[in-house]
């Protein structure tokens, strides 16, 4: 989830509040918990993912095999960019909300409250992943900047319309494709997968021309 979106990339912080650790019971579900967990002060409850293993052995009753593969292979492509995946108790994260990206740590992390269903666990393994996709595209996923991959008419009118009823209008741009990935089987997958490899991401996925702009002037795209 981003929280401050220019016109075309964003410095993808969240305003953290001044931290300290440890959280008194009434900071968790709080802001305060979020960036605590995101600045990886708040370490009790979070556990590196290393494979689908990770995630299955904490909810023994469920077959996560059917997306073994996928979940694998966005992981692989992740930890070759050196973006972190965590599992992590829900006390850190705001009420409802399921994963978060954070650009300038590069990690994301996942509310082990809702991990407990294949479904959950893809659709938010992908939107995040796809944030993470987003951060590459925005030139190096070393900056704290996201760029939208896709153009705008090609967003599906369904996810464009639900992220408009549940973020901000600034980052709707951002969050629709995320919403259209989390939920399209192997989309984010093939977009991490060109973020780890050798060739720009903006030499497969046709950038929107203020992104072009953007490359052009950081000198990510040379004339």
């Amino acid at each position: 989830m981003k929280k401050i979106i220019t016109s075309l990339v964003a410095a993808a912080a969240i305003a953290l509040p001044a931290l300290s650790y440890p959280l008194k019971d009434n900071q968790f579900n709080t802001m305060h918990s979020l960036g605590c967990m995101l600045l990886r002060e708040c370490t009790d409850g979070v556990f590196k993912v290393k494979s689908i293993t990770s995630v299955s052995s904490e909810y023994p009753d469920i077959d996560y095999s059917i997306v073994a593969d996928e979940f694998n292979s966005m992981l692989i492509a992740l930890e070759q960019v050196g973006v972190g995946v965590f599992l992590a108790d829900s006390k850190y994260f705001a009420v409802g909300q399921r994963g978060v990206y954070h650009t300038v740590g590069n990690n994301f992390f996942l509310n082990k409250e809702y991990m407990g269903s294949t479904a959950f666990l893809m659709q938010v393994m992908r939107h995040e992943g796809w944030h993470a996709a987003q951060d590459c595209m925005a030139g190096t996923i070393d900056n704290s900047l996201i760029a939208i991959i896709k153009p705008e008419d090609e967003v599906p009118v369904i996810w464009r319309v639900l992220a408009e009823r549940t973020y901000s209008e600034s980052v709707v741009p951002w969050e629709a494709e995320a919403g259209w990935a989390g939920r399209t089987e192997k989309m984010t997958m093939e977009a991490l997968q060109v973020c780890a490899s050798d060739t720009p991401m903006w030499k497969v996925y046709e950038p929107t021309p203020l992104t072009r702009e953007y490359l052009v002037k950081e000198g990510y795209i040379t004339k």
